[in-house]
């Protein structure tokens, strides 16, 4: 399953990853916090839709437009 940068308001075009909180490699469960997203000066925490393993291709401090693949969970 591919992990793409959600929009999370209206207005909202790009995001930017602040840090990961999983390890590439690393086995997740559904809901598990996987990455922290800032849009508009404000932090969120993103679960992981299902439990597999997390391929992370994105890195921390970049912005990334909405709907960009930012990780993978087979």
């Amino acid at each position: 399953m591919d992990i793409r940068i959600p929009k999370l308001g209206v207005a909202m075009t790009e995001g930017t990853i602040v840090e990961w909180l999983v390890e590439d490699g690393a086995t997740v469960t559904a809901r598990d916090p996987i990455y922290v997203l800032e849009n508009d000066k404000v932090e969120n925490e993103i679960e992981s839709p299902v439990a597999g393993v997390i391929r992370i291709v994105a890195r921390p401090g970049e912005a990334y437009d909405v709907g960009t693949v930012i990780a993978t969970i087979d």
